[in-house]
């Protein structure tokens, strides 16, 4: 299977209280964003079936957990973190400066990816009861 070039150009949104996403490239195997997080900005405890998430931090501090309450990394700029498909995680901003953070998942099949909440989910600031749904990045 072959595909067109992408190509993309990324622009920093306002910043935000919590998080936005800027979608860069997708192709059917992966797909590329940027997340900027305000200082009140996290996810919940969640982990996707079919794609393993590549993270580094363009600018800010990011605190990654798996399902314990230890920090399993803190980072800085130019420092990053490999989740493995099927493993739970959640993160945070860790600084009072908005936290800009570069987002690459490799799907291993697209029909067998599915995002998997394990607490609350966070959305706008209000909490969402979990549930399974397609994979939309984390």
């Amino acid at each position: 299977m072959t595909g067109a070039i992408q190509t993309f150009e990324y622009e920093r949104p306002e910043a935000p209280r919590n998080k936005v996403g800027v979608k860069l490239a997708k192709t059917d195997f992966l797909r590329a964003a940027v997340q900027y997080i305000g200082p009140e900005g996290a996810n919940n405890l969640h982990a996707h079936t079919g794609n393993d998430g590549f993270w580094l931090v363009l600018s800010g501090r990011a605190r990654f957990y798996g399902e314990g309450e230890e920090p399993v990394a803190e980072l800085g700029a130019q420092q990053g973190v490999l989740v493995p498909h099927g493993t739970p995680y959640w993160f945070e901003s860790a600084s009072d400066e908005p936290l800009e953070i570069l987002h690459v998942a490799a799907r291993t099949n697209a029909k067998h990816d599915k995002r998997v909440d394990f607490t609350e989910r966070i959305r706008r600031g209000k909490a969402q009861e979990p549930r399974d749904q397609e994979s939309a990045g984390g």
